[in-house]
């Protein structure tokens, strides 16, 4: 791999600034200390040069690419960098060949968005990392867990990259408003504390949306009186003018984030289930998908502890098929907030789940002749006792067995409307 400077400052001036910021050792790497720090494993492994396979995990902009680059940097080895997105089959194999072609040299074999190669194109890969032909790093936005075949996580260390804190992408920002030649200090640019917080603050702990958005403010604001460029809140404004809310509709944040909508409406906090529902809304979320997701709770984590929690949730759905978005977040919001604050009971979801087991494991129990629609008369058959119907009876209940064999499924809990229930079935069964 070249290194940045051997292109000449010349050519690095005219590259994009978050391009010219790539480190170029650890020391340069802002964040990740969970990683990086002193004595931390992954700083081991790289200053030891004793790589193997690993699997980079992360959102954009925390430093993936850079991390796998300045490996490569330090140990000296080759580095090879593929696409997921337009490496198919044939090109990695060629890729792996060429790296036996290189035996004294080590290769790196920089694979970005591995997640999108399909099982065949990632079981390519396994004999060649098995005999060391090439270490693999691959890169990803997606639980490797999920999306990155178990052989080969199973071969590669798993590094889970953070996205970068407020305070390290200011310092990351200083930094190139004072380095020479590869950042901006050159440009006589002035920065207000509040400029670099906002912009910090709005690029969610994306490094390359920071300097991106810090260049278009340094060279799109005139030079004043004083020969210096100043960048003012106003100025860091305009640059990034809406926050981009990080939000996949059919992977891992949507999936994540329906998951922590649910268990904090199940959980009763109604604040914590607000939020994710703003996050799904602003991502993009289907509202139809977030209604269908508080129908099911209703019944599952509510159930008869609030009996309204199904019709709330329902009625939920229908308006939002009726308005639309955006009016649809006022009534996902009252759904949302009455579930959440609703007494909670999974009762009748055990119930279910129980009585489904019994039929798949044991033998399935026939119907009693008095509760057929049609009961047999046949000759020889004792005649059985008759179906009482329980309208006929004081409280409109009588004792008999609607089932051959004692059963308990449903057991009421004290929340809410089903401590009414669960008295009046202690009522009937001491009858």
């Amino acid at each position: 791999m070249d290194g940045l400077f051997d292109q000449g400052q010349e050519s690095v001036r005219h590259q994009p600034l978050a391009a010219r910021m790539r480190p170029q050792s650890v020391a340069e790497m802002y964040g990740q200390e969970h990683l990086l720090g002193e004595g931390k494993l992954l700083r081991r492994v790289i200053e030891a040069d004793r790589l193997s396979s690993m699997i980079l995990y992360g959102p954009p902009g925390c430093g993936k690419t850079t991390l796998a680059e300045v490996i490569a940097l330090h140990t000296k080895r080759r580095f090879v960098r593929a696409s997921a997105v337009v490496s198919n089959v044939a090109a990695i194999r060629e890729i792996m060949e060429t790296a036996r072609q290189y035996p004294d040299r080590q290769t790196i074999l920089f694979i970005d968005e591995i997640h999108r190669f399909s099982k065949s194109q990632q079981d390519v890969l396994l004999p060649y990392v098995e005999e060391g032909t090439v270490t693999l790093i691959g890169a990803t936005t997606h639980n490797p867990q999920v999306f990155v075949n178990t052989p080969l996580t199973s071969r590669s260390l798993v590094f889970e990259l953070r996205s970068l804190s407020d305070e390290a992408v200011v310092a990351l920002l200083r930094h190139a408003l004072t380095l020479p030649v590869r950042g901006l200090g050159e440009c006589g640019i002035v920065a207000e504390d509040e400029a670099l917080a906002h912009i910090a603050r709005i690029c969610e702990g994306d490094a390359r949306r920071a300097l991106n958005a810090l260049e278009i403010a340094a060279l799109s604001t005139p030079k004043s009186a004083d020969g210096l460029c100043h960048v003012t809140r106003s100025v860091a404004e305009e640059s990034v003018q809406r926050k981009r809310v990080s939000y996949d509709r059919d992977e891992d944040q949507h999936y994540n984030t329906i998951s922590a909508f649910i268990k904090s409406v199940r959980g009763s906090d109604p604040d914590a289930a607000i939020y994710w529902l703003a996050k799904m809304l602003e991502g993009g979320e289907d509202p139809r998908f977030i209604a269908r997701r508080l129908i099911i709770l209703a019944s599952e984590d509510i159930g008869n502890a609030d009996p309204r929690g199904i019709s709330v949730a329902v009625a939920a759905m229908q308006a939002v098929e009726f308005i639309g978005m955006p009016e649809a977040r006022i009534t996902l919001a009252q759904a949302t907030t009455y579930l959440a604050t609703a007494p909670k009971s999974n009762a009748s979801y055990l119930a279910v789940d129980a009585a489904m087991e019994d039929v798949r494991s044991g033998r399935v129990l026939e119907v009693p002749e008095k509760f057929k629609n049609i009961p047999i008369k046949s000759e020889g058959k004792e005649k059985g006792e008759d179906y009482r119907y329980p309208h006929a009876y004081e409280g409109h209940h009588v004792a008999q067995s609607y089932i051959p064999e004692t059963r308990t499924y449903y057991v009421p809990t004290n929340q809410g409307y089903e401590d009414t229930i669960a008295k009046r079935l202690a009522f009937w069964r001491s009858r």
